[in-house]
């Protein structure tokens, strides 16, 4: 009834490692989000995380994604939705940038993000490179 048309295409692994990486490391990540928001607010765009040519975080600023989204016809309004309505101090909102596709990385974590922020032992710059070894050794 439901059937598709079209063969399932196998997921790149890069999507199932970077759900993993994050169900791993959300307060990490909620603290790092909120952190940044402190620092720049939505001044440089949303976080991403690039894994090219090696996993690194990145700001996407919001005339890119708007550009993005024209390119493939708009298949991106959800995500635009979600970046226009982003409630930084109770969501963690990253997008994650593959080859040729991305993933959006939203969630609630059961701790506010400023709450992650106040409990780990790092500053942001700390938490930069404190995740981007992380996600180097686990993607």
């Amino acid at each position: 009834m439901f059937n598709s048309t079209q063969p399932d295409k196998p997921q790149p692994k890069w999507l199932h490692k970077l759900d993993k990486f994050v169900k791993a490391h959300k307060n990490e990540l909620a603290a790092l989000s909120w952190g940044l928001w402190q620092q720049n607010g939505n001044s440089k765009g949303t976080i991403g995380i690039d894994l090219q040519p090696k996993p690194h975080f990145v700001y996407c600023p919001q005339e890119a994604i708007e550009k993005f989204n024209e390119n493939v016809d708009n298949k991106l309004q959800e995500i635009l939705g979600l970046v226009d309505n982003h409630k930084p101090e109770a969501e963690v909102l990253m997008i994650g940038i593959g080859k040729e596709q991305i993933k959006l990385v939203y969630f609630e974590p059961e701790t506010p993000p400023p709450v992650c922020f106040q409990q780990v032992s790092r500053d942001v710059d700390g938490l930069l490179d404190f995740l981007e070894a992380l996600l180097l050794e686990e993607l």
